[in-house]
């Protein structure tokens, strides 16, 4: 299945806008301000996806020198004696079951695990949600501007003794070279292993079940399944390794009562202000809502009032 276009992205993006004003102008109810809430994040993804899509199309293509940094990359890690991808392979060609399902794996789960994640997020832990959001369209376009330099996958250097399994079972997303849903020398950073780790971080720091440690098998799964089918290297995830790290640790945003009802401010500005915003409480500290609602502090006390509560004789001095 081909990936959105910018132009229907941007169809979608403004349908979204259209439902945000519908639903501002219902009469207010809890159902209609979720739906609006809905509506302005649907907004936001779908503008910054058609904004992904377009920016792809830059001339800042670097392919020469595609199937080098490929085999650079294999010496790379050679030396500092991280374990080959095909040992990884080997067990999965020896296993053609496994294979199998490996392949379509690959084609067909990062997608909607990180669409079920979001949808969990905005239903469930609606307080972190803004939070992932960003880190998610900061850690894609990072690695989309990366991606502008190409790295040839492995399964393009069969000299090394790399297959693309997912072909040997005919269900390879890609065709000939320059067809097929992505650029097929665009394998640094790997897009799979970054939103796999947004979605597995994601759901075990917003979570606070004591079965949230289980997504984490999400990601390491996909890191063996994208390395196993000859489509990344190893160093394709642990490029986006420090930058997650550092969106992840970031703070969430504390709810206000003005961006509970105000929902004029554009949609552009309101997440960029989200970056920058101050914040409070350390994302993994985080188990509860934060909410605005806490007491108010004791208004001071004066002079005579402090010194009945001490029973300070009237006119003694200090």
């Amino acid at each position: 299945m081909p990936w959105p276009t910018w132009q229907q992205s941007a169809i979608a993006a403004i349908f979204f806008a259209g439902l945000i004003v519908v639903f501002r102008r219902a009469r207010p109810t809890p159902l209609s301000t979720s739906l609006a809430q809905a509506a302005t994040e649907m907004t936001i993804i779908s503008g910054l996806y058609s904004i992904w899509r377009m920016a792809r199309k830059l001339p800042l293509v670097q392919a020469e020198g595609a199937l080098d940094r490929g085999r650079s990359i294999a010496e790379w890690q050679n030396s500092f004696f991280l374990p080959s991808e095909l040992t990884v392979q080997e067990f999965l060609v020896d296993n053609a079951w496994l294979g199998h399902l490996a392949s379509l794996y690959y084609i067909g789960l990062h997608v909607p695990a990180l669409w079920v994640f979001l949808v969990w997020l905005f239903l469930r832990q609606r307080q972190a949600f803004s939070q992932w959001r960003n880190v998610l369209a900061i850690l894609t376009a990072f690695c989309l501007f990366i991606r502008f330099i190409r790295v040839a996958p492995p399964r393009f250097l069969p000299e090394l003794g790399f297959i693309d399994l997912p072909a040997t079972y005919d269900v390879s997303p890609y065709g000939a070279v320059g067809t097929g849903v992505s650029q097929q020398f665009a394998a640094m950073p790997s897009i799979h292993v970054a939103w796999a780790a947004i979605v597995s971080i994601g759901a075990v720091a917003a979570s606070t079940s004591k079965w949230r440690w289980f997504a984490l098998l999400h990601l390491g799964i996909t890191v063996l399944i994208v390395a196993g089918t000859g489509h990344h290297w190893w160093a394709d995830g642990l490029i986006i390794a420090p930058l997650l790290l550092r969106l992840s640790s970031a703070r969430p945003l504390r709810p206000s009562h003005t961006d509970a009802g105000d929902w004029s401010l554009p949609i552009l500005a309101r997440y960029v202000r989200d970056l920058n915003r101050p914040h409070e409480q350390g994302f993994f500290t985080m188990k509860r809502p934060i909410s605005d609602h806490q007491p108010a502090p004791p208004p001071p006390q004066s002079a005579p009032h402090v010194a009945a509560r001490l029973r300070i004789p009237a006119g003694a001095g200090v």
